[in-house]
């Protein structure tokens, strides 16, 4: 299986991926698909954060699960115009910021504007 490497602005971690993220064979030619990402969780927009309560027990086994053993399904991110919004993974993401840690594994996919608002519907 090809290792890919992925660079990315001094601000963000490199992060290796293994064969293609959108499921084609190691090699074949990538059409866009979303990128694995680590990035700072204060980058990462909630639009929504305010009309969800998350669930404090679920909340607190991924905290324990994440200290344990890591994140093991990033959150999903839309990117449109360098700004990241996260709409998924509402959990994982407050588990990290009380555990107090800097960055997210992320699953990024980039986005227009007409993207964004269809989210925010």
């Amino acid at each position: 299986m090809a290792n890919l490497l992925l660079q990315v602005s001094s601000n963000l971690r490199t992060f290796a991926l293994s064969a293609s993220s959108n499921g084609s064979p190691p090699g074949a030619p990538q059409s866009g698909g979303p990128a694995i990402l680590e990035l700072p969780v204060d980058k990462i927009r909630r639009p929504l954060m305010r009309t969800r309560a998350n669930d404090p027990q679920k909340v607190k086994e991924l905290m324990d699960s994440i200290s344990e053993i890591g994140l093991q399904v990033p959150i999903d991110v839309l990117e449109v115009d360098g700004v990241y919004y996260g709409f998924s993974g509402c959990h994982r993401y407050e588990a990290h910021q009380r555990l107090g840690l800097k960055t997210i594994r992320c699953k990024v996919r980039r986005g227009t504007k007409e993207t964004l608002r269809h989210h925010l519907r």
